[in-house]
């Protein structure tokens, strides 16, 4: 059976866990790309008091300028690995003694992407380095079984490895800054633009894509909740 990425390997991970690098195997650059999505996000108008959905939250590189930043029990995370959330929860933001503004039960299991256990209707949703490793019909399902637990008019905020409209999307890219090659059939997955508009009849609308200097040449796509 192939595998649609890395992170799907569950055994793997809780080993890489066990071995003390939780941090490199969600990509490094901890300090750099955990800033960046806090930086942008409250640039574009996340409040303290918004409920926030992480998706593929690992441990938390993201995870713990946003519970510094948000209200007291407004993060919410997703991830594949019991693993990966554990060592964000136990060991990231214990380090950072800001265990008591997350209930560890904000933090969700799942290969479904299902947010419905949370009960709530998000403000904002981020993806960070998720679809990347994704095909595009597992992008159309998270869009498609997020949408119900999402407010109308929020934000999903999700990173691609765009394919310039003048290039041949069938071959593999080489991405500056950061030296990612990308792949049309395989993790690392890049898209064109055309292809970020597959929202369109998912509850969706594209708002925007743009660069945001991130260190890996990963795009910025936003889409809004209709």
């Amino acid at each position: 059976m192939v595998e649609i990425s890395p992170y799907y390997n569950v055994a793997r991970s809780k080993k890489i866990v066990e071995q003390g690098d939780h941090r490199g195997a969600i990509g490094g650059m901890w300090d750099e790309i955990g800033k960046l999505q806090i930086d942008y996000l409250t640039k574009d108008g996340l409040a303290p008091a918004d409920r926030l959905l992480d998706v593929g939250c690992g441990c938390l590189r993201g995870g713990v300028h946003f519970v510094d930043y948000l209200d007291a029990g407004n993060y919410f995370g997703i991830d594949l690995s019991e693993d990966f959330l554990n060592a964000g929860y136990e060991v990231e933001l214990a380090g950072l003694n800001l265990q008591h503004k997350l209930p560890r039960e904000n933090l969700h299991t799942t290969s479904e992407f299902d947010a419905t256990s949370f009960g709530v209707k998000f403000d904002a949703v981020l993806a960070l380095s998720v679809f990347t490793h994704l095909p595009i019909n597992h992008i159309k399902l998270c869009l498609a079984r997020l949408a119900p637990s999402v407010r109308t008019g929020a934000k999903f905020y999700a990173t691609f490895f765009n394919m310039p409209d003048d290039s041949d999307w069938t071959e593999p890219a080489l991405h500056t800054p950061g030296g990612i090659t990308t792949y049309p059939d395989r993790d690392p997955y890049h898209y064109a633009r055309g292809d970020v508009e597959f929202c369109r009849g998912l509850d969706w609308r594209l708002d925007r894509l743009e660069e945001w200097d991130h260190p890996r040449d990963q795009w910025m796509a936003v889409f809004v909740r209709t």
